[in-house]
């Protein structure tokens, strides 16, 4: 992986820890991490951002669902151990029917059974576009699944411009309000890794559909404004637009350079 982002300009990516559609994980190899450590300290990497199985939904009204949420992470961030101090990124999950209130009471309920005081990775929940039940469109749900955390230093945000636009907030013409908002709803300490992505739907649609850099509603300049935004450039910018091949994320790399 470390030598795939090299190869198209990166100095950061995202990797899905298991199959994204769930199931079991593949042993680590210890022998691999060590050499990807060697490469990304050889190379000014930033911090990684391992994303969980789509699958992984904490507050499911199925309790078997749950169920294999908590077993799925806990493995996760064991495995992550063999990179340390990185990211662990996952979709707070749809609560089915059971209600937000509740959802956000399930959500913390798992963190705080999994997250250990000695780990070294910070899980990281995504903003969400808020279709269907989904738990985490809005800077409130957040902060409220945060704050029923115990180990608070072990958990932060990934805001991903596509599901904030989607869920209402005017990033393309208002990017400094919308961080003026989740400093106060959050606070922007919280914030560690951001999703790059255009949206085929203009702000507020709800649907999460992404699109190329340029060739959405957000729009390139928009973009570029995230990307570069003082209060943002320290952070790990990933992609996930829909390409066909790894050029696609070469060029969308180098225009927003």
């Amino acid at each position: 992986m470390g030598k795939t982002a090299l190869s198209i300009g990166a100095d950061t990516f995202a990797f899905f820890t298991r199959n994204p559609r769930g199931g079991a994980s593949k042993p680590a190899d210890p022998d691999d991490a060590r050499a990807l450590i060697k490469i990304m300290r050889e190379n000014e990497f930033g911090p990684l951002v391992a994303h969980a199985p789509y699958t992984l939904n904490p507050c499911s009204s199925n309790p078997k669902v749950r169920n294999f949420a908590k077993m799925a992470m806990a493995e996760d961030l064991e495995k992550m151990e063999y990179l340390p101090g990185n990211y662990y990124n996952f979709h707070p999950g749809s609560h089915t029917g059971l209600g937000t209130e509740k959802g956000i009471e399930l959500i913390a309920d798992m963190l705080n059974e999994v997250i250990s005081p000695d780990q070294s990775t910070t899980v990281l929940l995504e903003t969400m576009a808020g279709k269907g039940s989904e738990i985490g469109s809005s800077f409130s749900e957040i902060a409220a699944i945060i704050d029923r955390v115990v180990l608070k230093d072990k958990i932060g945000v990934c805001l991903d411009t596509c599901h904030v636009s989607d869920a209402g907030y005017e990033i393309k013409d208002n990017l400094e309000n919308v961080l003026d908002d989740f400093d106060e709803i959050i606070g922007l300490e919280r914030l560690k890794a951001l999703h790059i992505n255009d949206s085929l739907n203009p702000a507020g649609a709800h649907k999460d559909r992404h699109a190329k850099i340029g060739e959405g509603w957000i729009g390139l300049d928009a973009i570029r404004e995230v990307v570069h935004n003082p209060r943002l450039a320290d952070l790990p910018c990933i992609l996930e637009t829909p390409q066909e091949d790894l050029s696609g994320y070469a060029r969308e790399i180098e225009m927003l350079r």
